[in-house]
Parts: C-alpha cells; sequence; structure tokens
C-alpha cells in the first residue's frame, strides 16, 4: 500500500445518450431536410421559404345552412389550407349556460317590452335558437361542440396574395361567413393550419350535430340537368345521371371498354333514349348486335354485302355549295383515305399518279370544281380502274391491277354500282357482319362518308355510332377522316359515339387522341390489367379510379362530362332490357317464351338448345311497330329509297 504517490484524476464517462445527441449534431436530420431556408414574420403576412401565407378565421356563421353549404371554400380555385378542429362539449355544462343565457335574452326582452320600445329582432331569434337548442340538448338528440375554422393562403408573390385575399373574402360573404385575418398572430395562423393538429388561435364558435355535420368538406360531384337523357346512377351519392350531351360545347362521346364489360349495352340504351326524344339514329355495326332494337324500334336493317341489293358509291358528291369549301377537293381527299385501305400504302409517286386519275375520273364524267357540276352523275370505281390503265405511266397500272379484284374479281358487286339507297328512317343500321374481315374497314370507311355527306344536306338532330372504332382507326387515313367528322360534327347538329374495347390501338395514334380530345364526353367501362396503365396516363386518375375500373361489374364504370367525372352504374327498365340485351342465357330464356307460346299444346318438347340453334335468338318486336324488314313469299320485295 502506497501512502504518497500522485493522486489519480477521474475521466467522465460519456453515457450512451450523449454519444448519440453528439454523433446527431453533425448529421442531417429529418427537420433539416423539411425546414424552409427562412421564415420571416410581419403583422399581414408570413413568408416561408418562397412561399406567402395569409390565415383568416371565421367569427361569424349563417343562422342556417343546408348540405354542402361550404362548397364554393372547397372549390375556391387557390392553393390554400383548411384547417377545422371540433370540441366535444359536456351536455350538462352547456345546458346550464344556456339556461343563464336564455333568461338574460328574456329579461332583455321584457325589458324593451315595458319601455315600449321595439324588441330586438337579433335578440328574440337568438332566444328561439337557444330554447330550440335547449329541447334537442335534454332530449339526447343533439350534441355540444366547438367548431373553428381557419384558412391559409398562400401565393408566390405578395401582390398575388393580395388579390386572392379579397377573392377569397368575397366568395366567403356570398355565404355569409365572416372572416378576420390574423393579425399579429400569423405564426400561431400558420402552425394552426399545417397538418400537425395543433389549434394556436383557439377562435371557435359553439354548433351542435347536425350544424358541424354540414360542414364536412369532402362533396361529390352530381351530373344532374333538368333535359337530357338518363345514363345511369351515381354511385357516389346516389343521385341520377341525367345530361343532355348536345348542351356541351360538342356533342361527341368516346366509349371505352374491355369485352364484355357493357359497352354494347350503354350504347344501345343510350340510342334507344335518344330516339324516344326525337333524335335521328344512324348506327355502323360491324358484329350485327344491334338488328333486334333496329325492329322493335321500327327502325331499318340494312346488311352490306354482295347479294344485298342495297348499294353505296363511294364517288357520290352531296351537291351542296358552303362558302370557302372545294366539295370535290374533300370528296377526292375522303377517297385518297378509302383508296388507302384498298389499295394498302402509297408511296408519295403512287400517291400523286392517284390524285391525277381521281381528277381526270370526275372530269371525264363532267364534273369540276365548279359547283354547277356536281349534281351530275357521280363516276364509279370502275371508271377510275380504267383512268388508270389508260395512262402510260407503269405505276398507274399497277394500282389498277391492286384495284382488279374489287372491279372484276372476287370482292366485285360491292363499291362498283351507283347509289340506290337514302337515309329516310329515323333509325337506321347498316350492318358489315356478313363481310370478311378484309372488307370491314372499306365497308365502315363508304358508309361512314355516305353517311357524312347525308348529314351535311340538312341540319337535324342526330346521333352517329361508331361500334368497334378499332377496325378503322388502325389506318391512318380512315382515322383522319373520323377526326374530321368529330372536329366538325357540331356544326351539323351531330352527335358522334365512338366505341372500341381495343383501347391500345385507339389511344396509341395521334387521331386518337385528337377523336377524344375532341368529345366532351367520356365513359370508362371495365379494363384488362394489360391497357390499365395507359387509361390512368391518358385520364390522370387516381389510384382508386384505377382500381375501381379493374375491377367494377358490367355496366360500371366513370363518367367524364365536361370538368366533372363520377362513377356510374348503367340502370335499364325491364322493357329496356329485353330489348337490349345480348346476354346468350337471357335470349336462348326469350326464344323459350316465344315457342311455348307459339307452339300448340299437344305438340312434342322441344328442346331448347337445338332451338337456338336454328333460330337465332332474337326479342319479340314491339306489336305497336311496323317490322320494315319482314316481307312473305306473297309480297314483293321492299322497293328501295332513291337518292
Amino acid at each position: 500500500m502506497k501512502l504518497f504517490g500522485k493522486k489519480q484524476t477521474s475521466v467522465p464517462v460519456l453515457t450512451a445518450f450523449a454519444a448519440i445527441a453528439k454523433l446527431e449534431k453533425g448529421t442531417t436530420s429529418l427537420a433539416d431536410v423539411i425546414a424552409p431556408s427562412s421564415v420571416e414574420v410581419d403583422f399581414n403576412y408570413i413568408r416561408v421559404g418562397d412561399f406567402f401565407y395569409k390565415t383568416f378565421f371565421v367569427i361569424g356563421y349563417p343562422r342556417f345552412v343546408s348540405s354542402n353549404w361550404l362548397s364554393p371554400l372547397i372549390d375556391f380555385d387557390h392553393s390554400m389550407n383548411i384547417s377545422m378542429f371540433c370540441y366535444p362539449t359536456a351536455s350538462s355544462d352547456v345546458l346550464s349556460d344556456i339556461r343563464r343565457k336564455i333568461a338574460e335574452m328574456e329579461a332583455t326582452i321584457s325589458s324593451q317590452a315595458e319601455e315600449g320600445k321595439i324588441v330586438d329582432a337579433k335578440v328574440q331569434a337568438a332566444l328561439e335558437d337557444a330554447l330550440s337548442l335547449q329541447e334537442q340538448l335534454a332530449k339526447g338528440v343533439e350534441r355540444f361542440f366547438q367548431f373553428s375554422l381557419y384558412i391559409a393562403l398562400f401565393s408566390e408573390t405578395l401582390a398575388d396574395l393580395e388579390d386572392e385575399s379579397k377573392k377569397l373574402t368575397a366568395t366567403l360573404s356570398s355565404i355569409l361567413l365572416i372572416t378576420k385575418t390574423t393579425t399579429l398572430q400569423m405564426e400561431d395562423g400558420f402552425k394552426s393550419t399545417i397538418p400537425i393538429g395543433v389549434d394556436k388561435l383557439y377562435i371557435t364558435r359553439n354548433m351542435d350535430t347536425t350544424s358541424l355535420a354540414s360542414t364536412f368538406p369532402f362533396t361529390s360531384a352530381t351530373l344532374t340537368q333538368d333535359k337530357g337523357i338518363m345514363y345511369g346512377i351515381n354511385e357516389q351519392n346516389g343521385s341520377l345521371i341525367i345530361f343532355d350531351r348536345y348542351s356541351l360545347e360538342n356533342a361527341n362521346e368516346v366509349v371505352l371498354g374491355k369485352s364484355g364489360a357493357g359497352k354494347s349495352y350503354l350504347i344501345k340504351l343510350e340510342a334507344l333514349r335518344q330516339f324516344m326524344f326525337g333524335t335521328e339514329v344512324i348506327i355502323i355495326d360491324p358484329e350485327g348486335e344491334y338488328e333486334a332494337l333496329a325492329r322493335t324500334m321500327g327502325g331499318e336493317y340494312v346488311s352490306f354485302t354482295p347479294s344485298e341489293p342495297v348499294k353505296i358509291n363511294p364517288f357520290d358528291l352531296s351537291g351542296l355549295y358552303e362558302e370557302g369549301e372545294n366539295e370535290l377537293g374533300l370528296k377526292i381527299l375522303s377517297l385518297h383515305g378509302l383508296l388507302g385501305i384498298v389499295i394498302g400504302k402509297l408511296d408519295a409517286g403512287e400517291d400523286a399518279i392517284l390524285d391525277r386519275a381521281l381528277v381526270e375520273t370526275y372530269r371525264q364524267k363532267g364534273v369540276t370544281v365548279d359547283p354547277a357540276t356536281q349534281k351530275k352523275q357521280p363516276p364509279l370505281m370502275e371508271d377510275l380502274y380504267k383512268v388508270l390503265l389508260g395512262m402510260e405511266d407503269q405505276t398507274a397500272k399497277n394500282l389498277a391491277l391492286r384495284l382488279e379484284k374489287f372491279i372484276k374479281g372476287s370482292l366485285s358487286g360491292i363499291f362498283n354500282q351507283q347509289s340506290n339507297f337514302d337515309i329516310t328512317n329515323p333509325f337506321t343500321v347498316f350492318s358489315i357482319k356478313a363481310l370478311e374481315e378484309e372488307l370491314r374497314p372499306i365497308a365502315m370507311h363508304i358508309i361512314l362518308d355516305f353517311v357524312w355527306t347525308r348529314v351535311r344536306k340538312s341540319l337535324k338532330k342526330r346521333l352517329l355510332i361508331l361500334d368497334e372504332a378499332w377496325y378503322i382507326m388502325k389506318y391512318e387515313d380512315s382515322a383522319s377522316f373520323v377526326y374530321g367528322i368529330a372536329k366538325r360534327a357540331r356544326k351539323y347538329y351531330l352527335a358522334l359515339t365512338t366505341a372500341t374495347q381495343d383501347v391500345q390501338d385507339f389511344l396509341s395514334t395521334d387521331y386518337g387522341k385528337a377523336v377524344l380530345s375532341n368529345s366532351s364526353i367520356q365513359m370508362l367501362l371495365k379494363q384488362s390489367p394489360t391497357e390499365i396503365d395507359l387509361i390512368t396516363k391518358t385520364f390522370y386518375l387516381s389510384e382508386g379510379e384505377k382500381e375501381l375500373l379493374l375491377s367494377s361489374d358490367v355496366g360500371e364504370g366513370l363518367f367524364f362530362a365536361g370538368q366533372s367525372h363520377v362513377v356510374m352504374k348503367v340502370i335499364a327498365a325491364p322493357f329496356e332490357h329485353n330489348i337490349i340485351t345480348s346476354n346468350p342465357q337471357e335470349l336462348a330464356k326469350q326464344q323459350e317464351q316465344i315457342l311455348a307460346e307459339t307452339a300448340p299444346q299437344d305438340s312434342p318438347p322441344i328442346d331448347s338448345m337445338d332451338a337456338v340453334e336454328k333460330n337465332p335468338p332474337v326479342p319479340p318486336p314491339n306489336q305497336n311497330l311496323p317490322d320494315v324488314n319482314a316481307t312473305s313469299p306473297q309480297t314483293p320485295p321492299p322497293v328501295l329509297n332513291k337518292p
């Protein structure tokens, strides 16, 4: 043991917390990341980083409110933060305060009456409200709350902040809200409107349960007008979607959905209801889905095949003259699109030769740019074929050879005769189901051009439905023609409905996107997972709306009209459903009912599946409407309408 030696000093040991604190001092924390570079607090604003903020608190509220009464504030077109604080209050304490307040107001009214003065209307109204609230609280029907409402506007410049503050004050005054700025308390106001759940101002207003519920800030859009047709039910609030597409900047519509999502059902239902309101309906039907609807509505069902007597000449002119328009030039442009499908893709040289040949074909029939000559009989496809053969250029002869199968070959007789048909029935369906896959885009282009020519002749409320539009939109010239109709349809009181299940092909082209942007109404039904990302990007859908389109049932989807969109469910009346359904089971059941009603009582039972195969299921026509296509062996065939 040493008695003498150097005195040892104890060295302090850092604790774990001190070590962590020392380590954090030299590192970047989350607060450092989200904190602004600077904060400047003024009397009337606070600048946080690059933005100026001004906070308002509400001190005056309207006496009576209804649901959605705060929508002008929620929809205010400027960046802002809104904070609402709700503080429950014990009913016993409130009742004692109300009794004391009622006694004070009754004493005030009695004093004024004794002095012969007119009773203050404000005091009388406050007394009535207090008595009503006291009764509701005593019965337990209502509860009592204290409510705070703060609004923080922010802008990049102080001048813009002041302008928007005036607009906000005026908007709030229109719904009887009285606001004040948090002068000298801008920092507390800013903290009260950021999402930390702290009320630094605590400026409250007494409210019961009903009044507080009406301040709920989330509202759903409604698409209900006093005119138009019903498209379905808004699944967000149960309201009816009643809309007049002709009241928008244009009446065009695009319907997108996978196979089996209910596109045809929706389009048939709209066509039926538009027809009931006097709209002339024209449908281009690639799959034969609209035959039953046309027959039931007394319409005209035109089957476009070589064996049918109905013929359409693609060289027809409208015979109309409009100032500043070259009718012949527009027709030749349309024929370029058609022949691009018929012949195939053309290079610059072939396109130039074809253009010269088309001009010469019309000239030989005496048709020029002079409107007076455009009422003469138009040429045929065969005339163009002969002109190409007569040209000395070898390229022209090659073009003629590519046309030959439509003139003399296996596909002759479809597009090489004068038109012998005109649209006179207010419900007309053109069916191309019987045509080969190769001919369908050609037929759709010819029919579309024929309809467009007739539409321009007379101004009438019309609806043109182009189903399975992907057939024609995959060809650039034809897609350009459809886009031209969509752009000019409003001028002729025409509404164009474009429907497709091949969303990828439709939206992958510039013309497809242009048709979509020129359509005021868009309907999105159930989508496939392979195409939902493209739909989400195109329509700027939220994650919830994306999941809705992936999991929705048949006939459910999103309805876009102008700046609003809602979740829609298509609803049809029972008699409408029987006409427009394409469900095979329901059609088979309808056919069984027809056979049961028409078969003799003692006849043997008929196998339902054999009956369906032998007799294609068609819903029974309306007995009050004539079946225009029904003919019997004793009656002559129907006479075609001459143009």
